[in-house]
């Protein structure tokens, strides 16, 4: 009976902690952005739909063990402006899941680049908002809103976790201005539709976007007509990305003479131990293979 009384008393000064909660981010970016704001909060669990191998989500399929995974959420967290087009259904089958969408109230280029003011047409604008710092700031408050209503005891952590995370990115947006300002051709041609908000934000001209989805392959006719456009524009700089195939920018290369270079949309990276500063690592060296890239075709011209 002693040893009963003893036990029970002992129960009593275990501390009792909160239950785990679960978000869900739809892919990399926003996963990216959700790390950082729920930095220090140990009893939020935070897990990426897409793995960190997938790419934007334009033809994502969803998977059995989404449907397990989301099963288990509290809230999903998404990039919003048409980027996840399985939202609907998961939204049908969850229909008391909370979705916030990091895309909420901000300006989005639509498809061609023409600039819709707070609009969000699911078929007609460009979802790669997070390759602009600034807006990828506003992509951090809506995110950091949501988690506030859905973790309100954690509200002040998570609010201090914005305001670094916003300062942050705002030191990364003036880097960048400064590195790209001066740049001696502004002209590029990329391989998806990815860099619109980047090249809007720094003075950059998208003149050629060969294939508007990853992975698209060009008929003969289409490299025909590519390969007299970009002989037509100068020759500029063919910018891949590192998640794809780049076979017909190699072509393009050989027939034009147009350099090939890499930038990274940053919807891929590492899964474990990721550096809450992955995002500015990945646009500072973007930042520095246009300065390369642009320099050296000047220099060519």
């Amino acid at each position: 009976m002693k040893r009963f009384a003893v036990l029970l008393l002992a129960l009593l000064f275990i501390p009792l902690t909160a239950p785990a909660e679960t978000v869900v981010t739809s892919f990399y970016p926003v996963w990216l952005i959700t790390l950082n704001l729920t930095k220090g909060l140990s009893h939020v669990s935070i897990r990426n739909l897409a793995a960190p191998t997938v790419g934007c989500l334009h033809d994502y399929q969803l998977q059995t063990s989404d449907m397990k995974t989301l099963s288990g959420a509290d809230a999903f967290l998404v990039n919003g402006a048409g980027m996840e087009a399985f939202l609907p259904e998961i939204i049908r089958m969850f229909p008391g899941l909370p979705v916030v969408s990091a895309s909420d109230g901000i300006d989005l280029l639509a498809e061609g680049n023409a600039l819709r003011i707070g609009e969000e047409d699911e078929e007609e604008v460009n979802a790669h908002i997070w390759l602009d710092p600034l807006r990828a700031v506003r992509m951090a408050e809506n995110l950091a809103d949501g988690l506030s209503s859905i973790l309100p005891g954690d509200r002040e952590v998570i609010l201090a976790n914005l305001e670094d995370y916003r300062t942050r990115l705002i030191s990364l947006d003036r880097q960048l201005r400064d590195g790209l300002r001066d740049l001696p051709r502004r002209d590029i041609v990329t391989f998806h539709e990815a860099f619109p908000y980047f090249a809007a934000a720094y003075g950059l001209n998208v003149v050629a976007v060969v294939a508007k989805e990853p992975g698209e392959v060009l008929t003969p006719a289409q490299m025909s007509r590519l390969i007299v456009e970009i002989r037509n524009l100068g020759n500029p700089p063919l910018f891949v990305e590192p998640q794809y195939e780049d076979l017909s920018a190699r072509t393009l290369s050989a027939e034009t003479g147009s350099p090939v270079y890499s930038l990274d949309p940053v919807v891929t990276g590492p899964e474990e131990n990721v550096p809450l500063d992955y995002y500015e690592t990945v646009m500072l060296q973007n930042m520095n293979t246009l300065i390369t890239a642009l320099s050296e075709s000047s220099e060519e011209q």
